[in-house]
This record gives C-alpha cells, sequence and structure tokens, in this order.
C-alpha cells in the first residue's frame, strides 16, 4: 500500500522539540483564509503535509484542490483556517471543512449502523468533512491540533451542519486520540478509499 517509506513521525499532532517558554504561554490565534498571503500561506502548509503524509492521494484530486484554493472551503459552507502565533506572526498549521454528500450505499451502511445506536441519520441530515489537520512540527506540544479541530468544529455548527465527519490513519494514534478526546465517535465508512487501515470518525452537531 501507499505509505510512509522513512523515519519521520506518523502522528501529526505528536510534539517535536518543545516550544520555548514564551511561546507556550502565549494563546493561538485562529483565522479563516481570505487574504492571498494567506492563501499563499495554507498552499505551504498543504505542501508540507502532503510531504509529511507520504501517501498517493491522487484519488482525491488532490492537485485540482490544491490548485484550485480555497475551492471548497470558502464560507459559510466551508472553512480553510490557520492557526497563527500571536507573538512571531508565524503560521502554526491549518485546518479545513467542507461540504460533503455520501453516496446512497454509504447512507444506508451509516442509518444501518445509527439505527441500532438508536439514532439514525435522515434525510434532512447535513453533514461536512474534516480535512488537511496538520501542525508543523516546531509547533507541536501547543495544543494547536485541538485549538484547529474546536474551532473548526464551531464553524461547522454556524453553518447549520447535523454532523461533522472525517477519516484518518490508523497509525496516527496521536490524531485518533485528540478526535476521540473531542467527541468524535468511530463510525461506518462514508468513502471508497483504497488506503489500508483508515479509520472513520463522527460527530453529531445537532
Amino acid at each position: 500500500m501507499p505509505g510512509p517509506t522513512n523515519e519521520k513521525s506518523m502522528n501529526p499532532t505528536e510534539p517535536a522539540a518543545p516550544p520555548t517558554a514564551a511561546a507556550a504561554a502565549a494563546p493561538v490565534v485562529i483565522r479563516q483564509v481570505e487574504a492571498a498571503a494567506d492563501i499563499a500561506a495554507a498552499e505551504r502548509c498543504f505542501d508540507t503535509y502532503t510531504e509529511w503524509l507520504d501517501m498517493d492521494i491522487s484519488f482525491q484530486d488532490y492537485a485540482a484542490e490544491r490548485k484550485g484554493l480555497p475551492g471548497k472551503y470558502v464560507p459559510p459552507s466551508g472553512a480553510l483556517l490557520l492557526a497563527i502565533d500571536p507573538l512571531s506572526q508565524n503560521v502554526l498549521g491549518c485546518i479545513a471543512m467542507r461540504p460533503i454528500e455520501l453516496e446512497p450505499r454509504f447512507l444506508r451502511q451509516r442509518q444501518q449502523q445509527q439505527q441500532q445506536q438508536r439514532s439514525p441519520d435522515n434525510a434532512a441530515t447535513r453533514y461536512c468533512e474534516i480535512k488537511r489537520l496538520f501542525v508543523y512540527p516546531e509547533a507541536r506540544g501547543r495544543q494547536v491540533s485541538r485549538a484547529l479541530v474546536r474551532e473548526v468544529t464551531v464553524k461547522a455548527r454556524q453553518a447549520g451542519y447535523s454532523e461533522v465527519l472525517l477519516d484518518t490513519m490508523i497509525k496516527m494514534q496521536a490524531a485518533v486520540k485528540l478526535y476521540i478526546s473531542e467527541g468524535f465517535e468511530e463510525t461506518a465508512p462514508y468513502n471508497a478509499s483504497p488506503l489500508d487501515g483508515v479509520m472513520y470518525f463522527s460527530k453529531k452537531l445537532m
């Protein structure tokens, strides 16, 4: 399967070198990508993310997504967020959210699973998907990932979505633990990923 071929960390939320005391104490600023400079910063973040990921994600039409930023991540139905260090103004990481319509076969699987849980989805359920969570190594250990996930979840609720979906890799245990701690639950697949070891999560917003 496509996957990492070197010894770099498999956890985008795993700490690297400890931040300085001043940096660690400073709150993280989360802002929506709007200006051209922000788009360029998001592009660099995406480039670093895909280099770190070291997987073939061409099946996601990633090249077109990267070229067309912000694309489907435009508000109010989407979001493309940057985490900013308030002292240095450096970009610490990014996250994105977009609307998603489930194919009928995946929708049926989810409805069957959730009927067993007595919380079924219905025709009025509106889904969005979290994508491209990444934090630069020098910023890890500052709870940047958590801040990004929380803010994008707020954006999803404000946009009127019923449920947030995401997928990740089972080997990315730091990310898995983060999502669970933020109220996400493992759920049925909602896409036809060709990758092995994919985990699917969801969080109901209403």
